[in-house]
């Protein structure tokens, strides 16, 4: 157990190292000496640990996906767990769903979601990793929405597993649009996903 404790926050210098490297660029341009060389940690200690590079870049994809992810879920939990009434919700949430729409750094961030389900369609470990990371996101998105159609904020109408998948299909359909010749202008973006959210409270 000593020596686990200890192995941890050596390995996550790794993946952290490692994790700056494919925000920054392509993963064929990793090398593992070099990773070990910028940490200090032993060649054959991170192989040990991870298994192969392949396997350190799937780990390191992992947690830039959940860490991403998680960023954005801690954000609307704090706002909605501490409102008390429909108007206090709408008047956090409303704000936050077109701030999370808009802007050079959303876009950079998208963009790096869909690259990592992308690799992870050729990978299965790596597939592994985000499906399992993936459905507890879900769940916790469909936490959230349920606790606000049990207050009467949301209409229960529609199921809160749906809504939980379909707010994450409007966030890979913004990226799909960043990368058109002709995509939606932010304010019009926003508008209308303000519009369409508020289409689902229960008034």
């Amino acid at each position: 157990m000593a020596k686990q404790s200890r192995s941890a926050p050596v390995m996550q210098a790794v993946l952290d190292a490692v994790a700056e490297r494919l925000m920054a660029g392509d993963e064929l341009l990793i090398r593992i000496p070099e990773i070990c060389e910028a940490t200090g940690v032993n060649y054959g200690s991170v192989y040990h640990h991870f298994g192969s590079r392949e396997g350190v870049i799937d780990a390191a994809y992992n947690m830039i996906f959940s860490k991403l992810v998680e960023e954005d879920m801690t954000i609307i939990r704090q706002a909605t767990d501490n409102v008390v009434s429909l108007e206090e919700y709408v008047s956090v949430i409303l704000p936050i769903v077109a701030t999370m729409n808009s802007g050079p750094d959303r876009r950079a961030r998208r963009a790096l979601r869909i690259r990592i389900v992308s690799a992870a369609t050729t990978r299965p470990e790596l597939h592994a990793l985000i499906g399992e990371t993936q459905s507890r996101l879900t769940d916790e998105w469909r936490r959230m929405i349920e606790m606000a159609q049990q207050r009467q904020w949301l209409r229960d109408d529609v199921s809160a597993g749906f809504l939980a998948v379909m707010l994450q299909i409007i966030v890979f359909g913004r990226a799909l649009d960043d990368i058109s010749e002709t995509p939606l202008d932010e304010a019009v973006w926003g508008a209308s996903l303000t519009a369409l959210f508020a289409d689902l409270l229960k008034r």
